[in-house]
């Protein structure tokens, strides 16, 4: 069966090694690429997933030392949420206390327990514990064990001042279906893709744009299995939606394309191969500066102007 669903999420971030504790140490997730942000390389550009980079479990930041706080609204990507074991509520809810990470009491949100919180740039994040995951593949840390360890993206939601014609497009051309409504909210499934298999869309017409910044998500990307896949997606949204993509990028682990949908929001298209372990062996992922081809000249300028990181 095609795998739909989230390929990464993409935000950005303050000072480069605040946001590399937190994602590591805090949440423990494993760092599986640093590298550069190719459009900017003097800014890093972090990889954020599980153990083997799954599509579905990638966060990546821009981090620049000096960005201005963004301030949410319409348009932009309201909270990213991973999945966590049932029973590991109790143990997350204690873990954000003891690392002064603000956040709201545990929720019900379409019958699931959430817990909502900030990473130290305000960026919005939440738990959502899922029952039967606990046998599923897990990175783990000294500080975080294998029962409680996250386990890729569960959704996320939109903040839009109106919905439909989004959705047309999760369901038109990302294979998604509107599975529930609860309020302002409007849940899309993909499928029975587990990981990054949700995107839920909040209308609220009226409400202010968004302003991107240190703590906002920069772009969604959505995965295609192959370029086939990816070609496909990009002539239904011209054919179906009047949407032009960007010419196809190479981004050394995935090939993209880009676009605004109709709420504002950008979008990728990112195909799964080849992955993180195309430049580096699986075992040491994230520990090397990796730099695509066309900078390796250049290295020694970019690693003098790079703040140093652990």
């Amino acid at each position: 069966m095609r795998q739909n669903g989230i390929h990464h999420i993409t935000a950005i971030a303050g000072p480069a090694r605040r946001n590399l504790d937190f994602y590591t140490n805090t949440l423990g997730l494993r760092l599986v690429k640093k590298t550069v942000n190719f459009d900017d390389p003097g800014t890093y550009h972090f990889y954020y997933g599980d153990e083997a980079g799954q599509p579905g479990t990638i966060l990546t930041f821009f981090p620049w030392e000096h960005a201005a706080p963004g301030r949410l609204g319409v348009g932009e990507t309201q909270e990213t949420v991973f999945r966590v074991p049932e029973g590991s509520v109790g143990y997350w809810t204690q873990r954000l206390i003891e690392n002064h990470a603000p956040h709201e009491l545990p929720q019900k949100r379409f019958g699931e327990t959430v817990l909502s919180f900030k990473d130290p740039d305000g960026m919005r994040l939440a738990l959502v514990a899922v029952p039967g995951i606990e046998n599923e593949p897990a990175w783990t840390t000294s500080d975080v064990p294998a029962e409680h360890a996250i386990r890729g993206f569960h959704s996320a939601s939109l903040l839009l001042d109106k919905a439909a014609a989004t959705g047309a497009i999760l369901t038109d051309v990302f294979g998604f279906t509107e599975i529930a409504r609860e309020g302002t909210l409007t849940r899309y499934k993909a499928a029975d893709t587990a990981l990054g298999g949700i995107i839920d869309l909040r209308e609220a017409g009226g409400f202010l744009r968004g302003r991107p910044g240190a703590g906002s998500v920069h772009h969604i990307a959505f995965r295609a299995e192959n370029d086939a896949v990816q070609a496909e997606m990009v002539k239904r949204l011209a054919e179906n939606h009047g949407i032009h993509t960007t010419e196809q990028k190479d981004r050394d682990y995935f090939r993209a394309v880009y676009f605004r949908e109709p709420g504002g929001l950008l979008f990728e298209i990112a195909t799964d191969a080849p992955g993180f372990a195309v430049d580096e062996p699986a075992a040491s992922l994230g520990q090397e500066l990796k730099l695509p081809h066309f900078l390796e000249e250049s290295r020694g300028a970019i690693e003098d102007i790079l703040p140093k990181v652990a």
